[in-house]
């Protein structure tokens, strides 16, 4: 089942055929993640020290594996606790969601949720009303369009925008989803967008995860498999 929610609630109940005609809904571009501050940046790749030229990194040597062995240690790790369960295929948004996950209230400075969602390292996330029901989504892209950066003013323009609601800029009304629909729906809804991930909600709208377009992918990757075939007939 798929909503579509905005600040006056819910405006859209059903599948997804019907969501692009009834919601209003702009396709987006996908979000860029503008690097702000250094916890931005990948904390892995240190630059080099100012003032001396950068040195190539020195290879770590392979650590020697004694893969029998730690197969045989995990083997008899696993009979303390009986045989595993049955691995199930993935056919819904519970099996791959992400549960909680971040949110910003309505009502917070546009700096600040930037900060907020770089410090995260997430590109988008929910906005809630006091209720924790979804009322839009915010995307790092429009919080600091990159076409403001390089011409002039722009830094006038940015701090503008800083100072504005997170309500301003918020993508709404925006379309959520509920845990038990169907991954190969909630998969073309996001091809019809353009969006990055949907928030998962109940009918109120309550907010209860959310999933996005790398949760899919990891699913993909994944062992059990993605099976977006052999779900429910009755999930939508």
């Amino acid at each position: 089942m798929f909503f579509v929610f905005g600040p006056s609630g819910q405006m859209f109940r059903g599948g997804p055929e019907n969501l692009a005609r009834i919601s209003a809904v702009r396709r987006v571009e996908r979000p860029q993640a503008l690097r702000t501050r250094p916890m931005d940046a990948d904390a892995e790749t240190p630059g080099p020290t100012a003032g001396l030229p950068a040195t190539p990194a020195t290879p770590r040597p392979p650590t020697a594996t004694n893969l029998r062995m730690q197969d045989a240690v995990n083997a008899y790790a696993q009979t303390e606790h009986g045989p595993p369960p049955a691995r199930q295929p993935l056919t819904l948004v519970s099996d791959v969601m992400t549960v909680g996950g971040l949110s910003v209230p309505p009502d917070a400075l546009v700096n600040n949720a930037w900060q907020t969602l770089a410090e995260h390292h997430v590109a988008q996330a929910p906005v809630v009303d006091a209720l924790g029901r979804v009322i839009g989504l915010l995307l790092r892209a429009d919080m600091a369009p990159l076409d403001l950066l390089p011409e002039p003013g722009a830094i006038k323009q940015a701090i503008e925008l800083a100072r504005r609601p997170v309500s301003e800029v918020m993508l709404s009304p925006v379309p959520t989803v509920s845990a038990d629909a169907a991954l190969r729906r909630v998969a073309a809804v996001l091809l019809d967008t353009g969006l990055p991930g949907l928030p998962v909600t109940d009918e109120a709208g309550v907010l209860a995860g959310f999933i996005s377009r790398t949760d899919i992918l990891r699913a993909v990757a994944a062992d059990p498999p993605l099976d977006l075939w052999s779900g429910p007939a009755v999930a939508l």
